[in-house]
């Protein structure tokens, strides 16, 4: 009896590990998804096999053991590298223009359009 529940303890220890570790993984690619490789221009860390992307992939792992959150990873990495290495920016000051150009574009084609069409 007792090697029973030591055994049913020690499958479910390891059941548990094995959803911690799934997540963790989960995160870090997550995260690896949405940071430029510095090395490989155009390529995110998660595609990239450069040793940066394998030090940034180490590095993600490290800060998720410490407890950090999601945000605090990306805002370590942008205060390293500067916003570029995101790929997702924030809006600010300095993506104003990057968040709003596509709607201006947008704005103004669909504004020649409609002259166009109801001109004729």
């Amino acid at each position: 009896m007792k090697i029973r529940i030591i055994f049913l303890i020690l499958i479910s220890f390891f059941i548990f590990e094995n959803l911690i570790a799934k997540t963790e993984n989960e995160l870090v690619n997550k995260i690896s998804k949405n940071l430029r490789c510095i090395i490989c221009q155009g390529q995110s860390v998660y595609d990239s096999n450069s040793e940066f992307a394998l030090s940034i992939k180490l590095i993600i792992k490290k800060k998720i053991n410490e407890g950090k959150s999601e945000k605090e990873i990306y805002s370590f990495f942008k205060d390293q590298y500067g916003e570029w290495i995101l790929y997702d920016p924030e809006l600010n000051e300095m993506t104003f223009v990057l968040w709003g150009l596509p709607i201006i574009l947008f704005v103004f084609g669909g504004f020649l359009i409609f002259r166009k069409i109801f001109r004729n």
